[in-house]
């Protein structure tokens, strides 16, 4: 016998078995009460429509379980971009994720969906820090089937994980006792961003993709600064999302926030708030100097669009308030330029004790005028004579900073 006549052989044994089972099905339903037992007859049913799918049980049992719309303290944002089919593997991956399987099934089987979902999964979760990106994934199919099993790649051994655990904990309870009483949602996200600045240090280094690198290392790249931010504002209960995307004129990409505040949405990058390179000559480096870059704690949409784009892979929302910019809160941001108004908001800052004086303006002409006569035509010098007479000193030195993609001036002295 030939071994196209065996296969043949085979089906025709499948199909009578099943036809035996189903016959059988209808025999009990039609003899016996079954009353209650509706969830019997449709495992039997499942079971022989598994066996002609030719696809395992495990997996006709993923498709007909109830997908949660919602995971208690997290946003999922892109979770909520996903269609059913999608939803439903993106639960399989993340379920699978959390119980630290080796291998499990998924209901979708295209390398580009599922490449997608499990992105969805980990720009949602970065509580997830043990499936490192840099880890690499594992995807089996199977010919003319609709399922996979997924393989991802875990970094930390059960010890590493309990250290990292408690170093999260550490955090978020060094974080919740920064945060004033009492304290708004603007409040709150400038704690956080302020906290992961001051204890987070820019360094490459194998952890620095996740928030282990931040919170356990105390060393990231903007990839683990933004998976920060938006884990400690989730569990303040703000609205937080993670978001990759291109910088203009670079081959890099880059990861920042978008935050919820008073039902607008707004840009945050903590990574940029850590990156003083802008001060002149040696000021970024004098102790006395050190002061948090508020630039990128809610910029103007427009200025910072000019540098970031966000992947396509994913639709985000767009931030168009500046409502809450920390200059605009601070009465610092100037629509048009004058000197002597200018001149007098320095002095009132120094009144206040600052020894950092920053203002923006709105636009790039003001900021053009500015820049002609406060660090070309070196108009500090009068600042400077002030800030001399106010604490009784013979001499001074004072160092200078400019963002002009934020057209922010600023002097410290």
């Amino acid at each position: 016998m030939g071994k196209n006549a065996k296969k043949k052989n085979r089906i025709g044994l499948l199909l009578l078995l099943l036809a035996v089972v189903l016959a059988g099905c209808i025999f009990l339903r039609d003899s016996i009460d079954l009353s209650g037992k509706a969830e019997v007859m449709e495992g039997l049913v499942s079971a022989a429509q598994a066996v002609l799918n030719g696809e395992p049980s495990e997996v006709t049992a993923l498709r007909e379980a109830e997908v949660a719309q919602t995971d208690e303290g997290h946003q999922e944002y892109y979770f909520s971009l996903l269609n059913e089919d999608e939803q439903r593997c993106y639960r399989e991956i993340l379920a699978g994720v959390r119980a630290r399987e080796e291998s499990f099934y998924l209901t979708v089987s295209d390398d580009s969906s599922v490449d997608r979902i499990y992105h969805a999964v980990l720009k949602d979760h970065p509580e997830i820090y043990w499936i490192h990106n840099r880890e690499m994934v594992y995807k089996t199919t199977y010919s003319d089937r609709d399922y996979c099993t997924f393989s991802p790649g875990y970094t930390y051994t059960e010890a590493e994980m309990a250290e990292i655990d408690q170093a999260l904990e550490n955090a978020w309870t060094e974080v919740q006792a920064l945060v004033p009483e009492g304290a708004d949602d603007y409040e709150t996200v400038k704690t956080v961003y302020t906290y992961l600045i001051d204890n987070t240090e820019y360094v490459s280094s194998e952890h620095d993709q996740s928030i282990a690198g931040v919170f356990w290392q105390k060393q990231a790249v903007c990839a683990g600064y933004a998976g920060a931010v938006q884990y400690l504002l989730e569990r303040f209960g703000i609205p937080c999302i993670y978001v990759e995307g291109d910088v203009a004129g670079s081959t890099e990409g880059h990861a920042w926030n978008i935050v919820t505040i008073g039902g607008e949405y707004y840009y945050v990058d903590a990574t940029n708030g850590d990156q003083p390179d802008f001060l002149e000559g040696d000021a970024a480096i004098l102790a006395e100097h050190k002061t948090t870059i508020y630039d990128y704690l809610c910029p103007f949409p427009a200025e910072y669009e000019v540098t970031y784009t966000a992947s396509d892979e994913f639709a985000v929302p767009a931030c168009t308030s500046t409502a809450m910019n920390f200059y605009v809160l601070n009465q610092g941001c100037f629509d048009t330029y004058d000197w002597q108004t200018i001149y007098d908001y320095c002095k009132m800052r120094l009144d206040y004790g600052a020894a950092v004086v920053r203002f923006k303006f709105s636009n790039a002409e003001a900021f053009e005028q500015a820049y002609s006569e406060w660090i070309s035509g070196g108009s500090v010098q009068e600042v400077a004579k002030y800030y001399m007479q106010l604490y009784n000193y013979s001499q001074i030195e004072y160092h200078y900073g400019v963002l002009e993609n934020l057209y922010t001036i600023y002097y410290m002295f």
